[in-house]
């Protein structure tokens, strides 16, 4: 049965006389899975009421594929900002499954808003709704529906599912499981779209389980789910590819899929983690190491859209003050399910993704940075103040031959291709030469090659708060540290400045010379420091006037000042954090970022 017309949200308070006038003035059609009902630049051919199913929004990316901007699901309008404008649409949408709308042509839309201006107010309350809680923040943007995919007939899914389920539970979350044996119960009953329609509505999430199989019911997994997790063994090969290309799904045709990796104790290693996400065109990877662990929780917090993420920026030795800012939030409670950063930030965060607690943390970069000055083998600069073998040695002595992949928690670097002129977001390979990288300052470590056709400098060159970045690969509350300031040079130092003789008598040749804040300013002055600010739920800024970049022995003041805005952050009274695993997370304010500022 279909829903009516009062049952769409807007019009649930119409008149009688609107509704009749909406309903002889509408055409009824249908859009198969995966297929398009609107293009970006298209002219606007009127607006679609969605009755069944679920519609994707999509923008083209950079490399010439597409980025989900949200779903669309019944009873919500289509097209009508390209109506109302009279543009081209800005976003392509497609059926993410088989779907039934209703249609107003652009005449029959014009003589709706002429006779009935009341139309036109139910309309607009509806944008203005979509203008407040849009974005990121808003439910429309999330998934519901997962396909759960058994790579191997040894995975236990419905015992991983059950896990979840109760994980969910504890977040105060409702997650139905659906296996091909209720698809069974079902036949002739009908498991249509509008019987997935009532059992997303009843549910925080829909789990379809199945494993990979020549079976109706595999392929319904695939056509109907918003998001499609193939779990695999940690100690098993994939093959290649892993999915026959003539398997249809939108999901897969728009890579809203993740690798699920499911280790068994000491597994033995039959492939990279990379392999299987290149085997499944994955764009996420998650770890699953035991079964009602931290990881389910974690993947529980993923699906309920309450997982935080967490990313730091850059700023030489201000990024100490990163470390304070973990131990705060750690001591509230709060999980770290997504963990990113520039330069000295990405160290930073590459600590935490690694597991170490915050005594650990503060021991290894007191050890590498502050007890001996990782940039003291000065040389006679070619492409470069220092050789950069001290920091190489440093990094392999505390990351070894780590692989991004392998972390428990998804991590990224950024660093800048000079070649290219953009910025490298680093979320597979070696860690250590993805961060040494991230904090090669032109003119004072000598850049990374890679390949014959990149040169890879600081990621601060191009982007020092990658929130953006965050953003594309975590959906959910994202936590934003900026050590940067706009002041990021003092003119002083170059007064009367000594000769280099001068400066090693006064300073000695642990400590930077003036030039070292020079280059760091140049290489980062067509960047605005406070970039990505407004892309944070909470932002924190620590107070550190003061602190100079190359200032490397002032660890614990740093420190210090990270852990007090930090905490000055959950102490604000915004209903931020108040419960570590739950409340916290509903009550980020949509609305704009809460600040701690200098």
């Amino acid at each position: 049965m279909q829903p009516s017309l009062s049952e769409i949200p807007i019009l649930r308070d119409a008149a009688p006389e609107l509704l009749a006038a909406i309903d002889a003035e509408t055409e009824w059609l249908s859009v198969p899975s995966g297929w398009p009902l609107l293009r970006a630049g298209e002219p606007p051919e009127g607006v679609w009421f969605l009755m069944s199913g679920s519609l994707g929004a999509f923008k083209a990316d950079e490399r010439g594929g597409y980025q989900l901007l949200g779903y669309v699901r019944p009873g919500e309008p289509v097209g009508e900002m390209a109506m109302i404008a009279r543009e081209p649409h800005s976003a392509s949408v497609f059926a993410m499954r088989d779907s039934e709308l209703l249609k107003l042509a652009p005449d029959a839309f014009d003589r709706l808003v002429q006779e009935h201006p009341d139309f036109m107010r139910h309309v607009a309350r509806l944008m203005l709704t979509r203008s407040r809680s849009g974005g990121a923040a808003s439910p429309r943007s999330d998934p519901k529906v997962y396909a759960l995919i058994a790579t191997s007939p040894t995975i236990d899914l419905k015992l991983r599912a059950r896990t979840l389920q109760a994980a969910l539970r504890r977040l105060g979350c409702k997650a139905a499981m659906i296996t091909d044996a209720d698809e069974a119960a079902l036949t002739g009953e009908g498991m249509n779209s509008a019987w997935f329609d009532a059992l997303e509505q009843k549910n925080d999430a829909v789990f379809l389980v199945s494993p990979i199989a020549d079976t109706p019911w595999f392929r319904t997994c695939l056509r109907q789910a918003d998001r499609i997790w193939f779990f695999a063994r940690a100690d098993a090969r994939p093959s290649f590819p892993l999915l026959p290309p003539e398997e249809p799904s939108p999901a897969r045709q728009f890579r809203l899929v993740d690798v699920v990796l499911l280790h068994h104790g000491m597994d033995r290693k039959a492939a990279t983690t990379d392999e299987w996400r290149l085997a499944c065109d994955a764009s996420r990877l998650f770890h699953w190491r035991g079964l009602e662990d931290e990881d389910a929780a974690r993947l529980a917090r993923v699906i309920a859209r309450r997982s935080i993420g967490l990313v730091l920026s850059g700023g030489g030795a201000r990024a100490y003050a990163h470390l304070g800012v973990v131990r705060a939030l750690r001591e509230a409670g709060l999980p770290f399910d997504a963990l990113g950063g520039t330069s000295m930030g990405a160290v930073v965060a590459a600590c935490v993704a690694m597991g170490w607690d915050d005594d650990e943390i503060e021991l290894r970069i007191r050890k590498a940075f502050v007890e001996s000055n990782p940039l003291g083998d000065y040389v006679l600069p070619v492409v470069g103040l220092v050789r950069g073998r001290r920091v190489e040695e440093r990094l392999f002595d505390n990351f070894g031959d780590t692989l991004i992949e392998d972390l428990s928690v998804p991590f990224f670097a950024v660093s800048t291709d000079l070649v290219a002129g953009a910025p490298r977001v680093h979320r597979a390979g070696m860690l250590r030469k993805a961060l040494r990288a991230s904090i090669s300052l032109p003119g004072i470590l000598p850049p990374v090659v890679e390949g014959a056709h990149s040169l890879l400098v600081d990621g601060a060159v191009l982007k020092n708060f990658p929130v953006d970045v965050l953003k594309d690969m975590h959906r959910g509350p994202i936590i934003g540290v900026d050590v940067a300031r706009r002041e990021g040079i003092d003119p002083e130092d170059f007064r009367d400045p000594p000769g280099f003789m001068g400066w090693v008598a006064a300073h000695g040749l642990q400590s930077a010379p003036p030039i070292a804040s020079l280059l760091m300013r140049a290489a980062t002055l067509a960047v605005d420091p406070w970039q990505g600010r407004s892309g944070a739920d909470l932002l924190i800024v620590p107070e550190m006037a003061d602190l100079d970049l190359r200032d490397w022995k002032r660890f614990d003041e740093a420190v210090a000042s990270g852990y007090e805005a930090a905490v000055a952050a959950l102490q604000r009274p915004h209903g931020l954090f108040q419960s570590p695993h739950s409340d916290l997370l509903t009550n980020l304010s949509p609305g704009g970022p809460l600040e701690i500022a200098e």
